[in-house]
């Protein structure tokens, strides 16, 4: 499916209560994955990860804030990641707060020093799917695109 396909798909409401719905959804999938083991971290790590194993990448986020819409370099990698996740039928979930991922997921490192957190995958090992489902979100600090 292409991005032009899910353009004509029924939008989903964009209430505020949604919202805070499905980003609680998020928060939960993210930190219950991180729990598992099935959670990937970092433009690099990503895109190394879905060279080597792309069927077990089941979810990607992608996230950005004011500040990194100029960064060109990070653009140039979300368009591919993008593109290879389309490509490999991956779920992408756009999010334009930094802070509140960091503050869920945490610094991950012993030196202390910030994680990536631009592009995060969930794989599939270990993880029961099953009653999880995935709708096309739509919102100014959440946005989903299913490929």
């Amino acid at each position: 499916m292409t991005l032009e396909e899910t353009q004509g798909q029924e939008p989903v409401p964009a209430g505020k209560d949604w919202m805070q719905g499905a980003g609680k959804a998020l928060h939960e999938l993210l930190v219950s994955a991180q729990r598992r083991g099935c959670l990937t971290a970092g433009v690099y790590e990503s895109a190394k990860l879905m060279n080597v194993d792309p069927d077990n990448v089941a979810f990607c986020v992608l996230a950005a804030d004011e500040e990194d819409e100029g960064d060109i370099a990070l653009q140039i990698h979300f368009t591919l990641i993008q593109a290879f996740c389309c490509e490999n039928d991956i779920d992408i979930v756009r999010v334009s707060d930094l802070p509140k991922l960091a503050a869920a997921l945490g610094s991950g490192e012993e030196s202390g020093e910030p994680r990536d957190l631009h592009c995060i995958l969930i794989t599939v090992r270990g993880w029961d799917w099953e009653g999880w489902s995935c709708v096309s979100w739509q919102g100014s600090a959440l946005g989903m695109w299913s490929c």
